[in-house]
């Protein structure tokens, strides 16, 4: 595909950097010139400096010939106008970063398709609604809803309480049979190799694991694994930022008690006046002795989203000390990830990394539903729909010739939720979750174009 970006701050790059190990035909707009020459240094991609709205900077890009652009610029206006410029000179798709997220509540309405903008992506809202989605099943470290909670994604470290710690998945799978639920990726405690669990694959404790399941099978999970799921109702929320406000907002809405700390005094009062179920608190909330003031202990999880992701995790640690149930740390730096275990803090979030997997599954061939990348692990999680002329249409999930780097997690057909085993046959209108190392990426794409 060739893919056209304008913005290379840290959303930009993000996306051409993954995007160009892909092979993919990418070009990068930025009126910045250390950030295009950082960029043309690191990657091999095409760099074009420039207003990202000039009808000639587009022509110099061949936008006319792109199946897809991107606009992830700081300006939500320039990213809007690129793509309504893009469409008209010939590009076959447009993608849209916006902060206001009301244009996405009412996308409908105001019809942004026939405006040449096929898609509007926040990733301040998507941080939120990761924060909320990872609150509700406070116990699991990453979590992914499909179809509405029809199937879920659910990633936990194995506990040594856990009955099938030592055994290998086909015992485990013997032992409890009519659990809803099968592993679909982990990783080995101390190592940085992800893999595709099989029949002879032995649970470890310590593995990280990332688990499909069926809605009844949430529970059945938490049991399984002796894990238990923690009632949140009191949080506190560092930082009004873009996030911290929706997040806020959100919960508020859920009948949530939050307590918010914003430094800047008139934007403290711009949000309490704005979110008036929320306590608002006008503070610093790296002095410890103010999150105790503000009874911290109390609390049953600890949202840190300000600008500093140093900020985020250090407060993170200080609330996990005061024993919290759930801590949840906004970081900028990809590689802090990997310290997510050892450090103790429950789940980091990154909103280029939820960005970018938003925006990946209209790069991906087939007709992918949503897709969205595994913390920590070399995987992608993908929901394809079947047509009628896909390879794996009217076929037995055992008979597929399906890569061993990629598994099958789940069916979802008629509205329900189903762990497909290896009996299981296909069918037009199956929408099938996929977890897939990136070298079957393409073979498996192939099975259900």
């Amino acid at each position: 595909m060739r893919i056209v970006i304008a913005g290379a701050g840290e959303v930009g790059f993000h996306l051409a950097k993954l995007l160009s190990y892909e092979a993919q035909q990418i070009v990068l707009i930025d009126t910045h010139k250390e950030r295009l020459n950082y960029a043309d240094n690191h990657l091999d991609i095409k760099v074009v400096r420039g207003d990202a709205t000039s009808i000639s900077i587009l022509n110099e890009a061949n936008v006319e010939d792109a199946d897809l652009v991107i606009g992830v610029t700081a300006s939500e206006t320039t990213n809007l106008t690129l793509c309504l410029l893009a469409k008209q000179l010939g590009c076959k798709r447009t993608i849209a970063r916006i902060s206001n997220t009301e244009f996405i509540d009412n996308r409908e309405t105001l019809k942004f398709s026939e405006l040449g903008i096929d898609e509007l992506i926040s990733p301040e809202k998507l941080a939120a609604s990761e924060i909320q989605l990872l609150l509700n099943q406070s116990a699991f470290i990453d979590t992914y809803e499909f179809e509405g909670g029809l199937l879920t994604m659910a990633g936990m470290f194995i506990p040594k309480t856990a009955p099938f710690v030592g055994k290998m998945v086909k015992e485990a799978a013997k032992i409890f049979p009519e659990l809803h639920f099968m592993p679909i990726a982990m990783r080995r405690k101390g190592t940085q190799f992800t893999l595709i669990p099989r029949g002879d694959t032995v649970f470890k404790e310590g593995d990280q694991v990332y688990f499909i399941t069926s809605a009844e099978g949430v529970d059945e999970l938490y049991n399984l694994t002796g894990m238990k799921k923690k009632e949140i109702k009191n949080v506190m929320i560092l930082g009004g930022s873009k996030v911290g406000y929706k997040t806020a907002r959100d919960l508020c809405s859920k009948k949530f008690n939050v307590r918010l700390i914003e430094k800047n005094k008139q934007k403290a009062y711009d949000i309490a006046d704005e979110i008036p179920n929320a306590l608002v608190i006008n503070g610093d909330g790296r002095n410890v002795e103010l999150l105790e003031e503000e009874s911290l202990d109390s609390m049953d999880a600890f949202v840190a989203v300000t600008g500093n992701s140093e900020t985020n995790i250090m407060s993170c640690l200080v609330a996990k000390s005061k024993k919290i149930k759930k801590t949840i740390a906004l970081v900028e730096n990809m590689d802090y990830f990997s310290l997510s275990q050892s450090i103790g803090i429950d789940t980091l979030i990154n909103k280029k990394l939820l960005a970018a997997n938003n925006i990946f599954r209209h790069v991906r061939r087939g007709e992918v539903l949503a897709l969205t990348r595994l913390n920590n692990l070399n995987a992608e999680l993908l929901e394809f729909e079947v047509k009628p002329n896909s390879l794996v249409n009217g076929e037995l999930i055992k008979e597929l010739d399906f890569p061993r780097e990629a598994i099958i997690g789940g069916v979802i057909r008629d509205k329900k939720g189903i762990i497909a085993l290896g009996d299981f046959r296909i069918q037009a209108g199956d929408k099938v979750v996929v977890c897939t190392l990136p070298k079957a990426i393409a073979k498996i794409e192939k099975m259900f174009l």
